[in-house]
């Protein structure tokens, strides 16, 4: 090669190298990255106020209801019917696409095709409306959870920061910012990204892997500055030993996912009913939640009332091996599924997780194993993996959330057999059954929308 040949390569590397520093150091390129960022911090952030916001709403429920005179009676029985009424007034007056866990608005909005109906699930103002919805509904002893909201406020930020920093990858954006708030809200940053895949991500990309995977880890890293490294479900020890743990395996799989079952088909079917019944009337909405408020205090007053709330220190006591009422698990299964049919803004995590420890303790107790503990978290994996139909979100978030590593094959077997076992007896997994009613909602509007725009166009045409 010549002189001139390599004097003019070497010309035309050094002219790729400025202008490849040139785009790095632009700010088109740096803005969206910088936006993004702040996003997944601001979710870790938000999440960990919300978790706290809600820990003390449910003492303040405690502690009001709790009284040794019988205001505490009087409280636990009018505070959720009437606090579920106007709950769910304020859902569809003010923070329409708020009701419910926040999953399905999540999933649904990753179908929409234009930004406009996807900023109808999830806007901001929606979230700060579920944020302050869920909180109130603890505070009136609703069996809900702050996990699920957790991940519509997340994709709700996420999609906003993709706006200001002119982002086009919405249903990334969505997925990123669901996965954070999983990882936030848990402390499990595998699970997060677990969860978007197999949950959210029906049909998941590979460019959004590095979406995903740095939201995850800022949202995360924000949430453990504030609240530190800890076990959702603190630690337990114990490991399968005999043929009587591992048929436990098996029976918390099978009852496990059973129950799950049994509890995704009753809540499709009571909404499906109370939908019908209801026919969007406001009243006649607040009255169904008024009602499930009634069952609630009732289930409550009868379990004595240990199935108000989250089921956060029942299911982390069963799980350290504290004992527990063998029909914990039949009325906190009760509540949870009176307050999710309400359509109150709420999640489901926390409060199947606590269904799951309470069965999983008694199946412990029927089968006469040496460790509570394990019964326990093995009857979790079982029943959340029946319930949302997704086994390695389950085997992986409680993974996570106990801490345990000398379980990851009985964990994984009873998630398995938990979800073949949902799946047999409904075929209907529950997040992506209720997105498609937002989804047809939203279609609806927009029909609705267009119709009108061309009856004013032809009115002004005339």
């Amino acid at each position: 090669m010549s002189s001139n040949a390599r004097t003019a390569r070497r010309l035309r590397h050094l002219r790729t190298l400025r202008r490849s520093r040139a785009v790095w150091l632009s700010r088109r390129v740096w803005r969206p990255r910088l936006i993004f960022w702040a996003g997944a911090i601001a979710i870790g952030l938000v999440s960990v106020i919300f978790a706290k916001a809600s820990d003390e709403a449910q003492r303040a429920f405690t502690a009001l209801a709790g009284a040794p005179d019988g205001g505490g009676l009087m409280l636990r029985a009018l505070l959720p019917p009437l606090g579920f009424a106007l709950s769910a007034y304020l859902a569809v007056r003010f923070f329409p696409f708020t009701q419910g866990s926040g999953i399905p608005q999540a999933i649904a909005a990753r179908h929409m095709e234009r930004d406009d109906e996807r900023g109808l699930l999830l806007s901001l103002k929606g979230a700060v409306g579920k944020i302050l919805l869920t909180i109130f509904a603890l505070f009136v002893g609703g069996s809900v959870g702050r996990e699920g909201p957790t991940v519509q406020v997340g994709a709700a930020i996420m999609l906003a920061a993709g706006r200001i920093g002119g982002m086009a990858h919405a249903r990334g954006l969505i997925l990123a910012g669901s996965a954070a708030g999983i990882a936030a809200a848990f402390n499990t940053p595998l699970a997060g990204v677990v969860f978007a895949i197999e949950e959210m991500g029906r049909g998941y990309e590979a460019r959004t892997n590095a979406l995903v995977m740095s939201a995850v880890i800022l949202a995360g890293l924000a949430s453990l500055a504030l609240t530190g490294d800890y076990s959702y479900f603190g630690e337990f020890t114990g490991s399968v030993q005999d043929a009587r743990d591992w048929f436990l395996v098996l029976l918390c799989g099978v009852v496990g996912g059973a129950f799950g079952a049994l509890f995704s088909k009753a809540a499709l079917g009571l909404m499906r009913r109370f939908r019908f019944w209801a026919r969007g009337q406001l009243w006649r909405l607040v009255a169904v939640a008024g009602a499930c408020g009634l069952g609630v205090a009732l289930v409550g007053l009868l379990s004595g009332g240990t199935t108000y709330g989250t089921g956060y220190e029942i299911a982390r006591g069963a799980i350290e091996g504290q004992g527990a009422d063998p029909f914990y698990f039949v009325w906190k299964f009760l509540a949870t599924l009176l307050s999710m049919a309400s359509s109150i803004p709420g999640g489901l995590f926390a409060p199947s997780l606590s269904v799951g420890a309470g069965l999983g303790a008694s199946l412990g107790l029927l089968v006469g194993t040496s460790s509570m503990g394990l019964a326990a978290t093995l009857g979790m994996a079982g029943y959340f993996a029946g319930v949302v139909q997704a086994p390695m979100t389950a085997f992986v978030i409680i993974l996570e959330m106990t801490a345990t590593r000398d379980n990851v094959m009985p964990l994984l077997v009873a998630s398995m057999i938990g979800f073949g076992t949902a799946r047999l007896i409904s075929g209907e997994p529950l997040y992506h059954t209720l997105s498609r009613n937002f989804v047809a909602e939203i279609l609806r509007r927009s029909r609705a929308a267009e119709q009108e725009a061309g009856q004013a166009k032809n009115g002004r045409a005339g």
